[in-house]
């Protein structure tokens, strides 16, 4: 039943998708809204609950923080957002993919035509968002009758359906930038900066008074205008019905650029945006190819470039930008500390090294997070190479599989290492223009110490290429990576023991920036990473190509 159209075809390859990120993510809110009644049981908990949120207002609006809909909103309604990764990689490689691999050829050779390959495509993923969002809600629900939650189903099945919202509006944004480049590795890349630029824009109405107008330019803006979990503020449906048309209008017009394109060509940029062609210039004798030609390690630094860019910009900006917040936060912090609310709760330093530490500690957690986002965008490249067939020729040349292997992931070792110090620099420029003062090596284990995460992923994620398809590999790394960061920022919340906290490798990472770099816990991650890539390797030199 599943092959008769391409739209069952699409919603078949999304099954582990919709099951692993709908109940993933329902668990989680269901987990934080049936904890919530005993983290804030006394009324001196939940007075310095109110009275510490002004200062992280940043980060959400704090509205309802003493309901268990509240509290969950505000404090993991932007990690939610982890869902948006699923949309942005399929639909960057949903048509481009196809193309890459040749197999999009023999499906337009059918009495189809491509409009409606292309929309068959995305009423599958859309359908896929829905049944993410339908788990999502239904699982809130049940958390929320676990403590007698103030919100009913309809409330928890609007706030399923919002994520499902904001995912269907950055896979159209994937799918349009998809049209401009030449793989799918460089349209994720561009949408995941979008979406950190998308996140910052959103935030800065609560950072700089006057900037609301800002804000209004971000997707997610109009995403957190819907709160259907907290009493009284429900739903907002124009706000829902916009995330809508802008979903519709970035899809159509991917598809209306696809229809009118060649098949493996890339749609021209807007006059102003065009690259200027240079005029050819003779070879140099003794000179056969330039640099990037002459090695696989040399071609696969190429090939990673662009999308290492946007990651870069987007990383770097972010981190540089949370060094603003913190500025603005450290000041707020400052003004409540008196208030006999959280007086002994918090301690301010007046803008000492320390002070600001914790804070930024705080803030930056996010930043391994996408760096191993990154990494995982990066490993479905290795995948889907191998799927699309380019491996064969490259290895009709006297290439081993196993030099193949080490330097597509050195190449990959390379970029993040440039995106970690690049990280670092944007971070001590940022530090220095606003004034903020902060410990230099601990800043340095704090943006360095990713690194190792980043490679433990990318090796993984080649490990289980070894069996797994292009897509399936994408959404076990992606769940993986998701389950990580769920155990490490909601598990000490929730008191869960050391066993279960060790499992992630987030637990690993620690707080560098607070405590400096603990080597034991980096010499076990690099340790992973080297077994899971040596398995890799052997499976790789042992194995039939594309299989």
């Amino acid at each position: 039943m599943w092959f008769r159209s391409v739209y069952l075809k699409t919603l078949r390859d999304a099954r582990i998708p919709i099951l692993g990120w709908g109940i993933g993510t329902g668990l989680l809110m269901w987990l934080v809204i049936s904890q919530v009644p005993s983290l804030i049981a006394t009324p001196q908990e939940r007075a310095a609950l109110v009275s510490l949120s002004a200062s992280f207002a940043w980060f959400a609006d704090p509205v309802g923080l003493t309901t268990p809909g509240g509290y969950a909103t505000w404090k993991y309604g932007l990690t939610i957002l982890l869902v948006t990764l699923w949309p942005l990689l399929t639909c960057a490689r949903m048509l481009r993919g196809e193309e890459s691999r040749g197999s999009l050829d023999v499906l337009l050779s059918l009495p189809r035509s491509r409009v409606r390959v292309a929309l068959e495509k995305v009423g599958g993923v859309w359908t896929a968002l829905l049944g993410m969002g339908l788990l999502i809600g239904l699982l809130v629900e049940g958390g929320g009758r676990s403590v007698s939650a103030d919100f009913g189903v309809s409330d928890a099945l609007l706030f399923g359906l919002n994520v499902a919202l904001i995912g269907a509006v950055f896979g159209g944004v994937a799918l349009l930038l998809s049209q401009f480049t030449e793989d799918s590795g460089t349209a994720s890349g561009w949408t995941a900066a979008i979406l950190l630029v998308s996140i910052v824009l959103d935030m800065s109405h609560r950072v700089f008074q006057g900037t609301d107008w800002i804000s209004r330019f971000s997707p997610i803006y109009y995403y957190n205008l819907s709160k259907p979990l907290v009493p009284g503020y429900g739903a907002n449906a124009a706000a829902m019905l916009l995330l809508l048309a802008l979903a519709i209008l970035l899809s159509g017009a991917g598809i209306w650029l696809f229809a009118r394109r060649d098949i493996g060509g890339v749609q021209e940029l807007p006059g102003p945006l065009r690259r200027r062609s240079e005029p050819t210039r003779p070879v140099p004798m003794g000179l056969t190819a330039e640099w990037s030609l002459r090695s696989v390690y040399g071609r696969s630094l190429r090939t990673i470039s662009a999308a290492t860019l946007w990651w870069t910009v987007g990383i770097a900006g972010f981190a540089g930008w949370m060094v603003v917040v913190v500025k603005q936060t450290a000041g707020l912090l400052r003004t409540l500390s008196s208030a006999p609310a959280i007086k002994g709760l918090i301690k301010v330093g007046g803008g000492d090294a320390t002070t600001n530490a914790n804070l930024l500690s705080a803030l930056l957690f996010f930043l391994p997070l996408l760096l191993m986002a990154f990494a995982v965008t990066q490993a479905s490249r290795w995948a889907a190479d191998e799927e699309d067939g380019r491996f064969e020729l490259l290895l009709a040349t006297p290439q081993s599989r196993l030099g193949v292997l080490a330097s597509r992931f050195g190449a990959l070792a390379t970029a993040t290492v440039l995106i970690s110090v690049i990280t670092l620099a944007s971070v001590e420029a940022a530090s220095a223009l606003s004034g903020l003062t902060l410990d230099g090596g601990n800043l340095v284990a704090a943006t360095l110490g990713m690194i190792p995460l980043g490679l433990l992923m990318a090796a993984i994620g080649y490990l289980f290429a070894g069996w797994l398809r292009a897509a399936v590999d994408t959404g076990l790394l992606s769940l993986l990576l998701a389950a990580w960061f769920f155990i490490t920022f909601i598990g000490p919340g929730l008191s869960w023991p050391d066993p279960i906290l060790r499992l992630s490798a987030f637990y690993y990472y620690g707080t560098p920036l607070l405590k400096g770099l603990r080597v034991g816990d980096m010499l076990v991650l690099l340790a992973v990473g080297t077994a899971a890539l040596a398995l890799a390797s052997v499976r790789f030199t042992r194995k039939d190509i594309g299989r």
